[in-house]
């Protein structure tokens, strides 16, 4: 093992959904640890380019839309030939649709299953063709809370994260033997763009915040040390697991 088994210098890291909130502070937690990021979403980067470069690590944005596969191959082929290597996939980006389920629509089904979903097992799938041919590499999945417990209004969100879980354990079984390591993180309840509606509800916030043994909404840097343990040679032995980041709620 490495001197500093936690280094990621030399590695080449691809977030997805690193324009804000989590991706991006995964992205920066990558990049302080010596990553090459690849940042991939749907809004400018900037920012985020800003925090990564200022933390001395190289940087290069793809604007993508990860509703649809269509942009997947693209993604591999350009992060090769920007940087000249894979091995790293956060598969980061997310989407959540909020609806009673007698009411929930068909649309808002099919938009968070592509992104939550679809999209992450298809971009693993072409990450992995690579780091097979190279005998490593790191697949990370941003799970959550709900790919353990039910929620409520939000069953397109609890199936996918549901879903991600799962497909997290198989990649693990299939590509463990070809030197790949597929694990997940499963954020709590984060101060996110997704989150924005829950803590404007008093009643909402209030419930959650009772639940939380920390007593707080978690910072997306609360995420930096469990993304740079999975991404990196100190978890050579660790596939398919999910580990919770989250004040304790699962504990509670």
């Amino acid at each position: 093992m490495a001197a500093n088994p936690f280094s990621l210098t030399g590695r080449v890291a691809v977030v997805t959904g690193a324009n804000t909130g989590i991706g991006q502070a995964i992205a920066l937690a990558l990049g302080q640890a010596g990553a090459a990021i690849v940042a991939v979403g749907r809004s400018p980067m900037d920012e985020t380019e800003a925090l990564v470069r200022g933390a001395g690590a190289r940087f290069h944005a793809i604007h993508a839309d990860l509703g649809s596969i269509a942009p997947v191959k693209a993604i591999v082929a350009e992060t090769l030939s920007t940087f000249g290597g894979l091995d790293i996939l956060v598969n980061n980006a997310g989407i959540i649709r909020r609806s009673d389920a007698i009411d929930f629509s068909e649309e808002d089904w099919d938009a968070v299953m592509a992104v939550n979903l679809k999209t992450a097992f298809f971009l693993s799938q072409a990450a992995a063709r690579h780091m097979i041919g190279q005998g490593r590499g790191k697949i990370v999945n941003i799970a959550s809370l709900l790919s353990f417990q039910g929620g409520i209004r939000v069953p397109s969100y609890t199936a996918s994260k549901s879903g991600l879980a799962g497909i997290t354990r198989l990649l693990a079984c299939e590509w463990a033997g070809k030197g790949i390591n597929v694990n997940a993180i499963a954020p709590g309840y984060f101060v996110t763009n997704n989150t924005t509606a829950l803590r404007e509800d008093p009643d909402r916030s209030a419930a959650i915040l009772a639940r939380v043994p920390a007593g707080r909404w978690g910072d997306p840097a609360d995420l930096g040390g469990a993304a740079v343990f999975l991404a990196s040679s100190a978890s050579d032995y660790v596939y398919g697991t999910i580990i919770p980041v989250d004040g304790g709620w699962m504990a509670r």
